[in-house]
């Protein structure tokens, strides 16, 4: 590690040089190129540079356990004490730093949850995980947009799909993909008794057009009308859109929208979105294939979460932990769960690191 992290030394001294040059300074596309990459060095390199000052101090340090004055070794036994917890807090921090970042972490998400198991019951619960992402985007101050839905005649949705954008979306997201799971007594239920009843959330990268290219002869096109609440607001002209790519099979429909063209632009949207993240599991199921992540993307099929509410509880089955405080998380308090789902991504990634060495 220390052999790359004076490589990384040498190279950030080099572009602060260059970003005092004149020929740096009066070309704008060199000057953003070495201040970004400056920047991307700067925390790393100044995390390094404070090792660097521990190690010193800590051998000198050591340097007084040889002393003769026990007053002067007591002190010094509790000073290393402290610097050897500094220290290595600063590896561990350099070597998160050190790790491949993913470049899909600041991209924005079209998220998905489809009732499963449960019928009525599981509806409401997907309209239930679709509020609490909600209550999450708006404490994180990012924006959602309603791309689809198909709503139950209780309140409950079949299927819902919406856009989150803001900063690092799919950084804090990304581990929500997979069936999540509720106990409860059901609105519908009468008599009482717990039921158990799934949802599905699928989270993709909201791809650009640059990202993923479609071939328009590859595309059926539908046109049809859209289900209406009945009476006078069932609309009169074919709005709603099915598009479904011949080459993979995938179906999408969008009809919230009160404009053809509108929602042709969200349902390319959502293709394009699921296009993208059906060829990035080819792509990396071929490359790694054997490295099966604790926490991973989230498997689709995959038991990832269980919402317990008459013990008020919420268990994430990937890293075994339980919560009790559902009714806060139903709320949108979701940051202790997602940050440790973090930390335990970022402690196997450095395993592997390690295993690597």
């Amino acid at each position: 590690m220390k052999e790359k992290l004076d490589k990384l030394l040498k190279r950030y001294n080099e572009v602060a040089a260059l970003l005092t040059k004149k020929e740096v300074l009066n070309n704008p596309a060199l000057l953003k190129k070495y201040s970004m990459e400056y920047k991307e060095l700067q925390d790393i390199i100044e995390k390094y540079k404070a090792l660097l000052k521990v190690e010193e101090t800590l051998k000198e340090t050591e340097e007084l356990l040889e002393s003769g004055d026990a007053e002067i070794k007591e002190l010094a036994e509790k000073e290393i004490e402290e610097l050897k917890e500094k220290r290595d807090k600063l590896q561990k921090e350099i070597r998160l730093l050190l790790l491949p970042k993913d470049p899909m972490e600041n991209k924005n998400i079209i998220m998905e949850i489809r009732a499963g198991v449960g019928g009525e019951e599981a509806a409401l619960f997907a309209r239930d995980l679709y509020r609490m992402y909600l209550g999450y985007a708006e404490k994180k101050g990012w924006k959602v947009e309603l791309m689809d839905s198909h709503p139950t005649d209780i309140g409950g949705f079949k299927e819902i799909i919406f856009s989150i954008s803001g900063k690092d979306v799919y950084k804090y997201l990304r581990y929500e993909s997979g069936v999540h799971r509720v106990q409860r007594v059901p609105e519908t239920e009468a008599s009482g008794r717990i039921h158990t009843s799934t949802a599905t959330v699928a989270v993709l990268v909201e791809a650009e057009e640059v990202d993923v290219k479609i071939n328009p002869d590859d595309l059926r096109i539908d046109v049809y009308h859209s289900s209406g609440h009945g009476g006078q607001n069932v609309q009169k002209v074919a709005t709603a859109i099915r598009i479904i790519h011949k080459p993979t099979g995938i179906m999408v429909t969008c009809q919230d929208e009160r404009s053809q063209l509108q929602n042709k632009i969200k349902a390319m949207r959502i293709l394009r979105a699921r296009l993208y993240d059906l060829y990035r599991r080819e792509k990396e199921q071929k490359i790694v294939n054997e490295r099966r992540s604790q926490i991973g993307r989230g498997n689709r099929n995959e038991r990832i979460r269980t919402y317990n509410f008459p013990q008020g509880r919420v268990t994430d089955h990937r890293i075994n932990l339980s919560l009790y405080n559902l009714s806060e998380i139903m709320e949108g308090n979701l940051d202790e769960l997602i940050e440790a789902l973090i930390q335990a991504d970022e402690n196997e990634r450095l395993a592997m690191l390690s295993k690597e060495k």
